[in-house]
């Protein structure tokens, strides 16, 4: 079937009145291909607001509690080892999402897990969003017992209600939230630091040489992957790093510098920036415990508090330690909720066939967000984050695999992208194997299955054996179960001369709208075109396309 000479067009057409789901996915491209005629911003822009959802107080928790607990030296190099596999799985999945600007769950569907295989790792990482909203509010709340007196259930409610919003809008109200907030944020979170560096050389002797609550001192193998699995907890970032990628505009021969850059830095890059908050985090710790004990170290208030008490006026120390919290919280928290509404809106409209709407997976994301913040979830921080950081890294792994090595080394795995209903097998067993060995046997590792000599291990087990697997099990199905069909219906190619997705559009034989060529396919039953949402929603299955015969 061929509709491209009848159905192509330049210009959207006069539509009739827009469906709710049409028009909250056209605000942001919620579980859609992002068209080159809404990616309007630069890559110096684009890359700018996805660092500022990096700028959250979390690390600097994260490096304190690694630190106090096995000193400095397994926190630096836990740091350093986690940053390393951060960045090496990070990158295949920056550069396909902004080349191809899909999100990470529609890369996951064709990158070995298939349509509704994939859905297992959207609720993970909407779990992942919604335990740093909580982590992140958390610190806020804490921050304003401080400044302001509030209790910390209240303020546990304000940090979640007031983002609501700000997050109700996309790409354009965040990118510029992100812009102007982010210079006022790097100079509160660096002053401090070189303040202290400069007026007091000692600081960095201790810093240094501080042993860790066993008072051992030392590298130790076990402390340092027990420390690196909590950090690697943050694997699954890259995934609200591509929710803004995919906004990146075409790469071109005059762009491909610029275009790099911003993918890099903005993409896998947000690694450095954190690896240097954490070990910042490990710093104030220790300063704080040679200022007022450790009680307070692990909590990023008292140590913005410590740090600025020590370079100005004391009115002023506990009102800036404040802002820098508020802002802080704000900039990563309307990521949070607005990545964590992307994954559970994808989820549920491919299981049940029905778009509710985003907002409704904002009120859901933000409800487990804050009941994880009434439960004191910050006492128990580390150990929330090991036994999440199995599944983080199961899944990335697997995906970055399957990219990596499945795509471009073994060629196993079709090259081009695809997510749409009707070219996928509903499972590919590629992914979810792998995915469930790696994360199974790594959870078991962590609560001492296997005893205790192996606990440490377990995200060193959930990287390997996702990293084995991947292939092995393309290899064995001689990758039968990535595409369902390899023809959706359609001559226009699907990239441009340069390797961009084509912005050809068509009309939508349902919706009426006009999307760029590869967000839609041929309808079975009519000579037309179907987008990718009105296939997913498609509720007995008429316009999807029927599988292809294999080859023999």
């Amino acid at each position: 079937m061929s509709t491209t000479e009848s159905r192509a067009t330049s210009t959207p057409p006069t539509a009739p009145t827009k469906s709710r789901a049409t028009s909250e996915t056209l605000e942001d491209y919620t579980l859609r291909f992002a068209p080159r005629s809404y990616r309007r911003w630069t890559p110096a822009v684009v890359a700018t607001t996805a660092l500022g959802g990096i700028a959250y107080m979390a690390d600097f928790s994260i490096g304190a509690g690694i630190g106090l607990a096995h000193g400095t030296g397994n926190a630096l190099l836990a740091i350093a080892v986690a940053a390393v596999v951060i960045f090496a799985t990070g990158f295949p999945l920056a550069y396909y999402g902004a080349r191809y600007n899909l999100d990470l769950d529609l890369i996951t569907r064709g990158s070995g897990f298939g349509y509704y295989g994939s859905v297992l790792t959207s609720v993970i990482f909407a779990s992942f969003t919604f335990i740093f909203f909580a982590l992140e509010g958390s610190i806020m709340a804490q921050g304003l017992e401080l400044g302001l007196g509030l209790p910390l259930w209240l303020g546990y409610l304000v940090s979640t209600l007031m983002v609501i919003p700000l997050v109700i809008y996309g790409m354009s109200a965040l990118s510029k939230l992100q812009v102007w907030t982010t210079p006022v944020w790097l100079l509160l979170m660096v002053g401090p630091l070189v303040y202290l560096v400069a007026t007091d050389p000692g600081t960095v002797d201790r810093f240094l040489s501080y042993a860790g609550t066993d008072g051992k001192g030392g590298i130790d193998t076990a402390s340092v992957l027990l420390g690196a699995g909590v950090c690697l907890s943050l694997i699954a970032q890259i995934g609200e790093q591509i929710d803004y990628l995919r906004f990146m505009p075409p790469k071109t021969e005059a762009n491909k510098r610029t275009w790099w850059a911003a993918v890099v830095m903005a993409g896998p890059g947000w690694v450095v920036l954190g690896a240097l908050k954490q070990a910042i985090g490990v710093f104030l710790a220790v300063y704080i415990i040679a200022k007022v004990g450790a009680t307070a170290a692990p909590e990023p208030i008292q140590q913005f508090r410590g740090a600025f008490d020590a370079m100005m006026p004391s009115w002023l120390v506990v009102p800036l330690a404040v802002v820098l919290v508020v802002i802080s919280q704000i900039k990563i928290n309307v990521t949070n909720a607005y990545s964590g509404s992307l994954a559970w809106t994808n989820s549920f409209t491919r299981v049940t066939r029905h778009y509710p709407g985003r907002l409704v997976f904002v009120l859901v994301n933000l409800g487990f967000a804050l009941a994880l913040m009434e439960a004191d979830m910050f006492s128990f921080l580390n150990d929330i984050l090991g036994f999440y950081s199995n599944c983080a890294i199961a899944w990335i792994v697997t995906v970055a695999t399957d990219i990596g090595v499945n795509k471009y080394l073994l060629r196993i795995s079709p090259l081009r992208p695809e997510f749409r209903r009707g070219m996928l097998y509903a499972v590919n067993p590629v992914g979810v194997v792998a995915f469930t060995a790696a994360s199974g046997l790594s959870i078991a590792m962590y609560f001492h299955a296997l005893g205790d000599t192996l606990q440490p291990y377990s995200p060193v087990a959930a990287a390997v054996i996702a990293f084995v697997l991947t292939p092995l099990v393309a290899f064995v199905t001689k990758g039968r179960y990535y595409l369902r069909r390899t023809d959706d219906g359609l001559d226009e190619p699907m990239l441009d001369a340069d390797g961009n997705p084509s912005a050809v559009t068509y009309d939508c034989h349902v919706c009426h709208q006009s999307y760029e060529r590869p967000d839609l396919a041929a309808c079975a039953t009519h000579d037309a075109v179907v987008c990718s949402l009105c296939l997913s929603t498609d509720g007995v299955g008429d316009h999807v396309l029927p599988a292809q015969p294999p080859l023999a």
